[in-house]
């Protein structure tokens, strides 16, 4: 069984997270769930775990296990590492090494082979924004993939490319990125 780790960040789309953890379950993936503070004003840590069979990750400083560093076990044991959604500012995070939840913490300390998918969602003009794009940018030449946000009418009433892609296309992300490596 492939184990996945989960971030999700502050963004409506957050919701969203119920419904990719559920159909991860269904496809026989084991996920274990990070949550910034900022997504869970979105969507409850506890549907999460519920949905997920594991207990949800929110604080970088509680320690379950006394003789393991929590956020480094997390990384360790994954498989597949992916952020969605994934709001700018854990992007910004990211790509500059800065490690002060679970998210990011627990993506400092994965090891270099594993991989690290991210499906951004966002208002377009924060999309688009210059620091947005080059942070993305940096991201992928430190190994993250990114999946593409759809053009959609925004919670925000703008329209343009900033609404999470399609879980479809993130389940599919996801099976071919593990395929490819067990190949």
């Amino acid at each position: 069984m492939k184990r996945l780790t989960l971030a999700v960040t502050g963004s409506i789309s957050a919701y969203k997270a119920a419904e990719l953890v559920s159909q991860l379950g269904k496809l026989d993936y084991e996920v274990t769930v990070l949550m910034t503070k900022s997504a869970t004003a979105f969507i409850t840590p506890l549907t999460l775990q519920v949905l997920s069979k594991n207990q949800v990750h929110l604080d970088v400083m509680e320690e379950p296990q006394v003789d393991k560093v929590n956020h480094i076990e997390l990384a360790k044991q994954t498989d597949l590492f992916l952020v969605a959604p994934a709001s700018a500012n854990t992007i910004a995070k990211l790509a500059h090494g800065l490690a002060d939840d679970i998210v990011s913490c627990v993506a400092l300390a994965l090891p270099a082979d594993t991989p690290k998918l991210i499906a951004p969602a966002m208002n377009t003009q924060m999309y688009q924004n210059p620091i947005t794009q080059s942070n993305l940018a940096t991201l992928t030449q430190y190994g993250y993939e990114e999946i593409l946000p759809r053009e959609a009418l925004l919670a925000c009433g703008d329209f343009g490319r900033g609404a999470l892609a399609d879980l479809s296309l993130i389940i599919e992300t996801i099976e071919e990125t593990l395929n490819a490596i067990t190949q």
